[in-house]
């Protein structure tokens, strides 16, 4: 049976929490227990933020997905990732990249949609410069907090 993870009550994991070192990962597997569940919401797995961390870690989302919908516990599906990824990871690595996740602020391909995503969540909020920030303050926003 597949944890329950009903994303019309509450948010995912914010994108800083971390499994096996892992920035993004709790928060993806959120999304893909909700999609197997049907319980969603505007959330989508494997949307681009998702595929940063799947490119990342050399694991293919389709047989990700196939291995959450087994019911597994976050610990059971990172010693699957562990055994399959395609890129043999050591701890400093992931944990630069996760670090450098947490700070990765808008680019010049995105910072138009970074502005007009903070223009809706957080109007009068100039202290969001990274994603990881935005992601946190729209999902506390669209659960009724106020920005």
């Amino acid at each position: 049976m597949i944890p329950t993870t009903d994303l019309n009550q509450r948010p995912p994991r914010s994108a800083k929490a971390r499994l096996g070192g892992y920035a993004l990962l709790p928060r993806m597997l959120d999304k893909c227990r909700a999609e197997l569940n049907g319980t969603a919401s505007s959330f989508h797995y494997a949307c681009p933020n998702d595929q940063r961390v799947l490119k990342f870690m050399g694991i293919d989302p389709v047989a990700l997905k196939a291995e959450v919908a087994k019911g597994l516990g976050d610990g059971d599906v990172l010693a699957w990732i562990e055994a399959h990824q395609s890129n043999k990871l050591t701890q400093a690595e992931i944990e630069v990249w996760s670090d450098a996740n947490d700070k990765r602020k808008p680019d010049g391909g995105d910072r138009e949609f970074f502005e007009k995503y903070l223009a809706e969540c957080g109007p009068n909020r100039t202290d969001i410069i990274y994603w990881s920030d935005l992601l946190d303050l729209d999902d506390y926003v669209s659960y009724g907090g106020k920005a």
